[in-house]
């Protein structure tokens, strides 16, 4: 037994090395005692998996388990997205376990749980799954799989919330979805076909491999796509993730949209568009452009720690509008707490449709309605150890100035943010959680003062 660790997504390892037999019957037992102490043995359990290797494999193993502990598990039949999985806790009130690594490389695999609230496990309650790894216990039940298609309830849920005829007479752009090779392959693809959606595809099958590239929607591993947009007239290209709770989106002039920038459209969006209510959630490494815009629209800000499980919860708290992260991950009043880039790509065409624009038309009107454009980067530090992370943190808390401009306010719900007496900037240092690493952000509204402040760092 190797030592397992829940980080904010779930437990994550090699396939072959720390992710084998052995650990995944340790975790998947600790899970059914979680789920035993907590819920009872007649809660339900819904297990998936992305196309990873070995996820269909390994998620059947777990699903053994539980049957042979007592429970009733409904086991996929088939690939499926995390926000789907997801989405079918909430409606079949049932707790989910997922097999997936997200973004990660290709020969890693994870198991993430989320409860039936639909969104990302607590800290409290993956503290209480690995203090239960190990520990014994029967129940005097008896168990089954039932293979299960959960697509359908799904496919119901994003139809009441996405307008798909407004879409379909309205948008006045050409779709190429790159599959990937992920988890989404079969469901966004499948919701537009539905609703009689022209699109162009690529990528469209599923590859342990991911293609030899990395399972993440970003520009490097999107370039057969930006190509296509850049030699084809009039089109945005669309991706997700491995499991498909994050989104990549690239513009008509093959440009990578931030999800900052996604994240504030479909805030503007869903409340001039949809008349949405309620607040916004972001994380302390989100934008500034997202306060400016928050403040023009009247709309409360809530701000968080980085890490989904922290949005999950306060949208389960406030019931935002809208609650997004810098790294690619939203959901929406109405839906569920916890990422699904399916919906976010869903809803930035209809945007486009609602407002009868271009993808950068709409981001020009983004800028022209903050009054600026914002830049952002991160770096990551590497230290020689743990031991160095709180002082040097500490030492940047003890900071009056940064590149000649002056501290006015500090902010320490994760690690230490220092905002800047131009008004326009920040500076973040946070520790990753899982390594002697500093992740340091970064945000301006001109390169050259974040080359001046990433210099002064140095």
């Amino acid at each position: 037994m190797t030592d397992i660790k829940f980080g904010t997504d779930g437990w994550r390892a090699v396939v072959g090395k720390d992710f084998n037999e052995e650990n995944v019957a340790l975790v998947s037992s600790a899970i059914g005692k979680y789920v035993f102490d907590n819920y009872g043995i007649y809660k339900t359990i819904i297990i998936g998996y992305d196309p990873r290797n070995m996820a269909d494999v390994f998620s059947m193993q777990c699903a053994q388990i539980l049957k042979d502990l007592g429970f009733k598990v409904l086991y996929s039949d088939k690939v499926i997205p995390t926000p789907v999985l997801a989405f079918n806790a909430k409606y079949l009130d049932a707790c989910s376990i997922m097999f997936t690594a997200s973004h990660n490389p290709p020969e890693y695999l994870g198991i993430k749980f989320i409860p039936d609230y639909a969104g990302p496990a607590t800290k409290e309650i993956t503290d209480e799954i690995v203090s239960d790894i190990g520990v014994e216990f029967t129940t005097p039940t008896h168990g089954k799989i039932i293979y299960t298609d959960f697509s359908q309830n799904y496919f119901k849920q994003i139809s009441k919330i996405i307008n798909f005829e407004k879409i379909k007479n309205s948008l006045n752009t050409h779709i190429i979805f790159d599959g990937l090779y992920a988890a989404s392959i079969g469901y966004f693809d499948k919701l537009l076909s539905q609703y009689d959606i022209n699109f162009d595809s690529m990528h469209m099958f599923h590859d342990p491999n991911f293609g030899g590239g990395m399972p993440e929607p970003k520009p490097q591993y999107m370039s057969e796509a930006i190509e296509y947009v850049k030699t084809h007239k009039n089109y945005v290209a669309f991706a997700n993730d491995g499991d498909s709770d994050r989104f990549g989106v690239i513009n008509e002039q093959g440009e990578y949209v931030t999800p900052n920038e996604i994240i504030a459209i479909l805030l503007m969006h869903l409340k001039q568009n949809k008349n949405y209510e309620g607040p916004f959630v972001k994380t302390v490494a989100g934008s500034l452009m997202l306060d400016i815009i928050c403040n023009k629209l009247g709309v409360e800000l809530i701000e968080t720690p980085v890490g989904f499980k922290h949005v999950g919860e306060a949208m389960r708290k406030y019931d935002p509008i809208i609650a997004g992260e810098e790294s690619g991950g939203l959901s929406i009043k109405g839906h569920i707490p916890e990422k699904d880039g399916i919906l976010a790509n869903l809803l930035i065409l209809e945007a486009m449709a609602y407002y009868g624009k271009s993808l950068v038309q709409l981001q020009q009107d983004l800028k022209d309605f903050v009054g600026c454009e914002f830049i952002n980067t991160r770096v990551d530090k590497k230290l020689d150890n743990f031991d160095e992370v709180v002082p040097t943190i500490d030492k940047f808390s003890q900071m009056t100035d940064i590149a000649g401009m002056g501290i006015y306010k500090k902010d320490n719900k994760d690690g230490i943010k220092l905002y800047l007496d131009d008004d326009k900037s920040w500076i973040l240092v946070r520790p990753s959680g899982t390594e002697p690493l500093l992740r340091i952000y970064v945000e301006s509204d001109s390169k050259a003062k974040i080359e001046n402040i990433l210099n002064f760092i140095k």
